[in-house]
This record gives structure tokens, C-alpha cells and sequence, in this order.
């Protein structure tokens, strides 16, 4: 154990040394936007995550106002690398809207052609990509455990960053987000962290109310995402070792995905944290494998329940779950001293507010959001809370995997580092399913 953790620190360590070269490369970018900016300063983007939420974060941005282009992608494996840069050239076909009611501007048949000297593979491909001068705007797409780590690097590049959520799956992936939005603050940089849900008109505009009083002193809460079983599955082939066969199935593992509460349900632990204007102080959880077995999906739960503990004692019961054939839900909601919210359109109380209006795709509103900051010297800043409400997740699913309460200030602390030893392809034992009573939180 010891052995492994001292690995782990050397290679954190020459994280960091490798990520401050990165950044004395890029020191002299001439297209770093950081004091105040015209309309139609050029937004040069780099995308390092060439998967489904990284193709369609590129859509989004370039849907977000004039002057945005890609400059450069970068992935681990190389075939996902070509095969995103043909995609791209072949034509980015408009945007997704997922709300009916939305007002989305789509893009038509734009095809992107990129330099092929602009397209990145392997372990040090983030570190090619960000080598780039005149890129501004990193797009950070890659599997959550890797998001900390390239946030780090990029501000040190001098990089505004729109970086996925979740941005963590451990404590000190946390911790080193947080300290990454405060060396962003230093340097005027912006980073934004893919909770659609606060860049949402709707949701906005209920939140103010909720802040202004309109149900009273909320005393309770609730956040569920149930829904049926991923599909997301890649059987193993001869030939990949263990690190490529986690590594290609992501959200199977904790390491890599923080499990379904930390990969998933954090959208709606975030939305109750806004309301709350406050992070939890304890978690108390449970969960567990009820449908979901076998080696083939790797060491995550399928199922959660959480309930807790905010400051002045209100308490939020929290679940998600990931099994088919169930009663689906998907939401938030908050009772009041005066009233109840579902948080997204709805108040009922002595005023009752219902939002009728319409809103734009919030996966482009979070890019427009970001970029008019950016252009306007003031670029937003969300690590903070983002690494706040990551945490929250993380403490409800240590207190579930050892059935032990966990308070704000022990996640908070913790020094539990679920890096591999070497980030390099080959042997990676699986740890196996966290038993509560027997698997130990530190």
C-alpha cells in the first residue's frame, strides 16, 4: 500500500513538472483573451476528448457566436483522433436540443478541416494540443479521472478552459480544482464546468425566486436520477491490456468515472446545492450491485441512496440507479417553510411562479455564457462550486461503499488518490465491488 501510494505521488509530481513546461512553452499566445475584448475577438479552440461529449461540445461552442474555430484535437488513441477529424470534415451537422421549447441555432452543414500536424494521440497529447500557442479555449472531454490533471495543465498554459463534469473522481482531484480556480482568478482566465443546468433560463429564474424568499426557509429536499441500464459497452479484445480495456470502458470503473452518483447524478446534487447556497457538512448512504454483474462492468454500484445533511439541519434524500424495467425519474425539488419548487419551472406557495417562457439549448447556452465573459475582460469562474458539488457526490459515495457517515471536512481532506500507479498501458488490477462494513474510507 505504501509502496503504491509513493509511486503514485512521484507521478503526480511529474505531472506537475511536465504541465509547468507546457506553460513556459505557451507563455507568449497571441491569442489570449484576457483584459477586456471586442465582440468578435477569435475564439480558437482545442479539444482534448474525442468522444461523444467532446464532439458535441465543439458543436456547441461554434453554435455560441461568430468567430469561434477549431484549431486542434488531441485523444489517447489515435483511431478516435482520425476518426473524429473525418467526422468533423465531413460536416458538423447543427446541434442537438433536448428541451422542447428551446431556441437553438444551428449551424447548417459546417465542415472543419484540420490540420493534420493539429491532431494529437497518445499519453502526451494534451500537452502537444496545449503546446499550441494561439489556442484560448480548451475544451476538456476526457474521462473524469484525467479532467483535474488537464484543467491544472491548462491554466498554466494560460488557457480558458470549459472543462466536463464530473471534474474529479477523488478528494484530491478536488482539491487540486479548486486551487486551479484560484490560480485561474490570478490570471484572468475563465473556466466553465458543464452544469448545463445553471446556465438554463428556467432554471434561473426559479432559483432567484427560491434565493428572494419565495418558499420560505427550504427544510428539505430530494434529487433522483433513475433511469434504465447503460449500453455503453466495448467487450474486450485480444490484446488490450488492462489499462486500454478500462480505459475504453470508462464508466464502469471509479477510478475513471467516480461511479453513477459522482459521473451522473451530480447535475442534480449540483441543482440542490445552488438552492441551498451551501454544500452538505455529512452524507449517510447506501447502495449496492442489484442488477448489474460480472467483470465486464468493472467495480461501480447500480444504485444509490443517499440522504444529507445541510447546515442548519435540512436534509436532502438523493437516488439514482441504473436499472431497466424501473420507475424513471429524473429531478430536483425543495419544500420551504412557505412553499414547494421542482427547482426547474415550478413554484407553488402564497405566489406561485410557473416559467413559460423559452430558453436556449443550455449546452449552447453555457458556451455563450462563457464566451461573451471571456470577450468582456470578466471570464466566469465555476471551479469552486463545481469542486464543491463534485465533493458532495464523492462524500455520499464513500459513505455508501463503507456504510460509515462521512462528514464535509473528512472528504474534504481525505488523501484517498485512486491514480493508477503508471499511466501506461498494461496490468491494472480491478479493485474489487466496495463491500460496506469491510471497505475502509480514508
Amino acid at each position: 500500500m505504501s509502496m503504491q501510494k509513493s509511486q503514485i505521488d512521484v507521478s503526480r509530481r511529474q505531472f506537475i513538472k511536465t504541465s509547468s513546461l507546457v506553460a513556459a512553452s505557451a507563455a507568449a499566445a497571441p491569442y489570449i483573451i484576457t483584459g477586456h475584448a471586442a465582440p468578435d475577438d477569435p475564439i480558437r479552440v482545442g479539444l482534448i476528448g474525442c468522444g461523444g461529449r467532446g464532439k458535441g461540445a465543439v458543436g456547441n461552442a461554434m453554435s455560441a457566436g461568430p468567430n469561434v474555430k477549431l484549431v486542434a484535437i488531441a485523444d489517447l488513441f489515435p483511431e478516435k483522433v482520425e476518426a473524429v477529424r473525418k467526422e468533423f470534415e465531413a460536416g458538423l451537422k447543427g446541434s442537438a436540443s433536448w428541451a422542447q421549447g428551446t431556441e437553438s441555432k444551428e449551424l447548417g452543414d459546417v465542415s472543419i478541416k484540420l490540420d493534420p500536424s493539429m491532431c494529437f494521440s497518445g499519453w502526451d497529447s494534451y500537452k502537444k494540443l496545449l503546446a499550441v500557442s494561439d489556442i484560448n479555449y480548451v475544451i476538456l472531454t476526457t474521462p473524469p479521472h484525467f479532467r483535474a490533471q488537464h484543467l491544472r495543465a491548462s491554466i498554466e498554459a494560460g488557457k480558458h478552459c470549459f472543462i466536463e463534469k464530473p471534474v474529479a473522481t477523488d478528494s484530491p482531484g478536488c482539491r487540486s480544482v479548486m486551487e486551479s480556480g484560484e490560480m485561474a482568478k490570478k490570471k484572468n482566465l475563465g473556466i466553465v464546468t458543464g452544469t448545463q443546468r445553471r446556465h438554463q433560463k428556467q432554471y434561473i429564474e426559479v432559483i432567484k425566486r427560491i434565493h428572494d424568499g419565495a418558499i420560505g426557509k427550504i427544510t428539505s429536499a430530494r434529487a433522483y436520477w433513475n433511469q434504465a441500464s447503460h449500453t455503453q459497452h466495448e467487450p474486450r479484445k485480444d490484446g488490450w491490456s488492462d489499462m486500454e480495456w478500462q480505459l475504453r470502458n470508462w464508466i464502469y470503473f471509479t477510478w475513471l468515472s467516480g461511479d453513477i452518483i459522482v459521473e451522473q447524478h451530480l447535475h442534480n446534487i449540483d441543482v440542490i446545492n445552488w438552492a441551498m447556497q451551501a454544500h452538505p457538512i455529512k452524507a449517510y448512504g447506501m447502495g449496492g450491485q442489484a442488477a448489474r454483474f460480472g467483470k465486464e462492468y468493472g467495480n461501480i454500484y447500480d444504485h444509490f441512496c443517499v440522504e444529507y445533511e445541510y447546515p442548519g439541519g435540512a436534509r436532502m434524500t438523493s437516488m439514482c440507479r441504473q436499472t431497466d424495467n424501473c420507475s424513471d425519474q429524473i429531478g430536483e425539488a425543495v419544500v420551504g417553510t412557505e412553499g414547494v419548487s421542482n427547482c426547474m419551472n415550478t413554484i407553488t406557495s402564497k405566489t406561485p411562479y410557473r416559467f413559460s417562457g423559452k430558453f436556449r439549448n443550455p449546452y449552447e447556452q453555457e458556451h455563450v455564457d462563457f464566451i461573451e465573459s471571456i470577450r468582456a475582460g470578466q471570464p466566469l469562474n465555476e471551479a469552486q462550486q463545481m469542486a464543491e458539488s463534485n465533493l458532495t457526490a464523492i462524500m455520499g459515495r464513500e459513505s455508501a461503499y463503507s456504510g460509515k457517515i462521512i462528514d464535509w471536512d473528512s472528504a474534504l481532506e481525505s488523501k484517498m488518490d485512486l491514480s493508477p500507479a503508471k499511466y501506461e498501458f498494461g496490468p491494472l488490477p480491478v479493485p474489487p465491488v466496495a463491500i460496506p462494513g469491510t471497505y475502509k474510507f480514508e
